[in-house]
């Protein structure tokens, strides 16, 4: 069962928990952007704790998983890591699975809160297959480094986002910033938290937030909605292989990327400093009087300042004059193209074939 959590990090001098879908752990332990710095630089680990964590077992765990979900996992071997996610038949995101293979089971991590669901809906699939779903929830989670830290264990989830992993394909490009920073979550049993971390500097979810947004990373539940689709994420790069076989939400998947357009698309956006405040998440955003989209995080930077990643109307301009509209205060915005207005349409549209030829 997903466990209603409070961590014992939480203890800490100046820890100030998170609210929301971070409840439970810190949000800061007194100085959020230099925790962001330390963070990033590899000095400091986040406690992720209150992450669900599921096991996957039986001789069928890699096979039968293959069948239900995005990505390629039949022949995934121990120690290696990836992303998957389960969809409707509409090809909306309903379920995001990080996936660890070890020699007898598969590990999988979750958004807090949704791991019982995820485990209801993987016991529904089963049918006569051999596998058994475990939820860990209870007894383990989450703790994040953006470099190796074997003193916290050998049991690590290795972050595949931005590389675009065989069979995925690329929304975005030029050089993505999400290359700078690497991303391992060791997952460790909960009444060992407090002695693996030990005297570590730690930070908190606004710094893993800052440098999850700046390296573009979407994030289920706070970055979608149940209208979301992978490829208006740039989620076809890790969490989807395009040449498997048939699976629930395949053929929108396909018909999207070969031969339409994902109707809304990811974007970043640089906001104005001045006001000294952030917009809530949800906030809309505007170009012009129209309502164009809305954001969907928000957090400081140490170096970038003010930035948020937004769902945008495929049609918005990437050069568009944007405003980010809380109540009453206008936060004008610089937008970053995540996900291209072009996106999709790989193979074509193929109009006229049923037409004579000419002359």
């Amino acid at each position: 069962m997903s466990k209603k959590y409070t961590s014992v990090l939480l203890q800490r001098d100046g820890a100030v928990e998170a609210s929301g879908v971070d409840a439970g752990v810190a949000a800061h332990y007194g100085a959020p952007t230099r925790e962001a710095r330390s963070l990033f630089d590899g000095t400091a680990v986040a406690d992720l704790s209150h992450l669900d964590i599921l096991q996957l077992r039986g001789e069928d765990r890699l096979t039968w998983l293959d069948t239900i979900s995005s990505q390629r996992l039949s022949d995934l071997k121990p120690g290696q890591s990836t992303q998957s996610l389960l969809l409707s038949v509409q090809g909306r995101v309903e379920h995001e699975l990080k996936i660890l293979a070890a020699d007898d089971l598969l590990w999988i991590s979750a958004e807090p809160g949704r791991g019982e669901p995820l485990a209801e809906y993987l016991n529904s699939m089963r049918f006569m297959s051999r596998v058994e779903v475990v939820d860990c929830s209870n007894t383990h989670g989450v703790i994040a480094s953006t470099r190796p830290r074997p003193e916290l264990g050998d049991v690590v989830w290795e972050n595949p986002w931005p590389n675009v992993i065989g069979g995925g394909h690329a929304y975005s490009t030029g050089e993505h910033p999400g290359l700078e920073r690497p991303w391992f979550e060791y997952i460790v049993p909960l009444e060992q938290l407090a002695s693996l971390v030990g005297d570590l500097s730690l930070a908190g979810t606004m710094a893993v937030e800052a440098l999850r947004i700046a390296a573009w990373e979407p994030r289920f539940i706070v970055d979608t909605d149940d209208k979301s689709i992978p490829h208006e994420l740039d989620w076809l790069r890790t969490a989807v292989h395009l040449n498997k076989g048939c699976y629930k939400g395949q053929e929108t998947i396909a018909r999207v990327h070969n031969l339409g357009h994902p109707p809304r698309r990811l974007a970043m956006l640089h906001l104005d400093g001045s006001m000294h405040t952030l917009p809530a998440p949800g906030s809309p955003v505007k170009d012009g009087e129209r309502v164009v989209g809305r954001v969907t995080s928000v957090a400081l930077h140490y170096e970038a300042g003010p930035i948020a990643l937004a769902t945008l109307r495929r049609n918005v301009q990437p050069d568009a004059e944007l405003v980010v509209q809380d109540g009453e205060s206008s936060y004008p915005a610089a937008q970053e193209v995540i996900v291209s207005p072009e996106a999709g349409q790989v193979a074509g549209r193929f109009t006229g074939f049923l037409r004579p030829p000419r002359g």
